[in-house]
């Protein structure tokens, strides 16, 4: 059997290369994982702030280190992803935006998005058509709207 995980926490932080640890160091706003906020190294921690313009969408991923704990901005509104589950948001509001935050219990919780990772594989269109059940019209539809993706 094999198993792995985060390290345990063996120190309060780990300082930057350059030695300068101030309030910089432990500031960010946004997105916080170790890629952008390196002050996060042995901390088993991240988090985000996501805000869904009305009708969008964050498509179907999984974050395979971590679980994810997702509130909302209304009293209630609290979800728990666990590790490595499909899952998705959508803001179904056609006038307002949602703003969300994110936890993770990892420092690099990694986020594998679906849509992006299935349909620009060599995977034949005919393969996923039936996995889908549709046609393989609708995948060359699904591959050309996320082809013009910024």
């Amino acid at each position: 059997m094999t198993m792995a995980g985060d390290p345990d926490i063996i120190s309060d932080f780990i300082a930057p290369p350059n030695g300068t640890v101030d309030g910089n160091f432990f500031t960010y706003i946004h997105w916080l994982s170790l890629a952008q906020f390196p002050a996060l190294n042995g901390q088993s921690v991240s988090y985000a702030v996501i805000e869904f313009p009305s009708g969008t969408t964050n498509p179907p991923h999984t974050h395979p280190r971590s679980a994810e704990l997702l509130s909302l901005a209304y009293a209630g509104d609290l979800f728990v992803f666990p590790k490595g589950l499909l899952h998705f948001q959508y803001n179904a509001d056609s006038q307002k935006p949602a703003l969300a935050t994110s936890a993770f219990g990892s420092a690099n919780a990694g986020t594998v998005s679906i849509p992006s990772t299935l349909f620009p594989t060599v995977i034949h269109d005919s393969v996923l058509a039936i996995s889908f059940k549709t046609d393989v019209a609708t995948i060359q539809k699904l591959k050309a709207s996320l082809a013009t993706r910024p």
